[in-house]
């Protein structure tokens, strides 16, 4: 490299045996051959190259950085889908701004507006708002709800999820399974692992009951339910699918509390599949959300407007996994 200055893009390209449109590319976020891209990432290891966002914020009018917006950190599946979205978007070159509504529709709102006022350059969003409007002209990724035409929703295929729980404790051998499912104030994805878990018992003419409750009234509905069928939970029903890990391990604690263990008198299974940080394992039997394809589809939809521009929903596949709530664990 001649000279003693930093690195430039023409070094990179150099020194990747690419083209300077490919580093360009790379840099920005626009999709490449996964080839490609290594060789540019890796030769701008080898050289320390680092890109001057704001020299590139000034040429191009952007900013280089992606606003996130999420309900709370609280719960885990929010909390690790904000870990891979924001590790996607550093490996992209970009910052993200995370802001955290606490399910406030006035903050859902007013965090759109940072996009318009150019401090970021697009936003991708899991929002509850009844009353959300989002601009057709944003750049612009909804999670787990569809926002409108245009926007491209991104979600886990809770259908699909719905459907292999109750494979699963139908064939764990569960007379009456249940399922539990908190309902939000919006239509949403999440709600489909209701619809997919009822039409897999009907389709095998399984007894089934759903205890759906909405989002304002806690869980108190589902441990009265409980309470009141108390001493059939094991004999009749044999198996709960709550459609939240959360959920799941709120239920497990209260049917300990009056001596109905699990797995050894009812199984359960949860959904969102996010592991315990300290230790890696499941905290129950549960459906696990592809977190990190999530996430990079989401940044590669923002940040790709070709792919953006076509809109609809992109649904990912999930699976089950044995987390020691159901007897499929040995």
């Amino acid at each position: 490299m001649k000279g003693s200055g930093a690195p430039t893009m023409k070094d990179v390209a150099r020194e990747a045996g690419v083209s300077l449109a490919t580093v360009s590319k790379v840099i920005n976020g626009i999709r490449v051959g996964d080839g490609c891209r290594r060789r540019v990432e890796q030769a701008a290891e080898r050289l320390g190259y680092r890109v001057n966002n704001y020299a590139r914020g000034l040429k191009t009018n952007r900013t280089g950085c992606v606003a996130m917006v999420l309900p709370s950190l609280r719960h885990p599946f929010f909390a690790a889908l904000a870990d891979e979205t924001i590790a996607c978007l550093g490996q992209r070159g970009y910052r993200c701004i995370l802001m955290i509504t606490n399910f406030d529709a006035k903050a859902e709102q007013e965090s759109l507006v940072l996009v318009r006022q150019n401090k970021a350059d697009g936003v991708i969003a899991l929002t509850y708002s009844r009353n959300l409007e989002p601009d057709p002209e944003l750049p612009m990724v909804a999670i787990d709800r569809p926002l409108g035409e245009g926007i491209p929703c991104v979600a886990s295929n809770n259908y699909a999820g719905g459907s292999l729980a109750a494979q699963r404790l139908l064939e764990l051998g569960c007379k009456r399974p249940v399922v539990f499912h908190v309902a939000s104030r919006v239509p949403a994805e999440p709600q489909k692992r209701v619809s997919g878990f009822l039409d897999v018992c009907r389709s095998r003419n399984a007894p089934c009951e759903a205890v759906v409750v909405p989002s304002t009234e806690g869980e108190a509905p589902f441990f009265r339910f409980l309470e009141e069928r108390i001493r059939d939970a094991a004999q009749e029903y044999g198996g709960l699918f709550c459609t939240t890990d959360r959920l799941t391990v709120l239920v497990r604690q209260f049917l300990g509390a009056r001596g109905i263990r699990a797995p050894e008198d009812v199984q359960l299974i949860g959904y969102d599949g996010v592991s315990h940080y300290a230790t890696g394992a499941y905290d129950c039997s549960t459906i696990v959300q592809p977190v990190r394809e999530m996430s990079e589809t989401a940044v590669e939809l923002l940040l790709d407007e070709s792919r953006r521009a076509r809109g609809g929903l992109i649904c990912l596949p999930v699976r089950y996994a044995p987390g020691g709530t159901t007897r499929d664990d040995g």
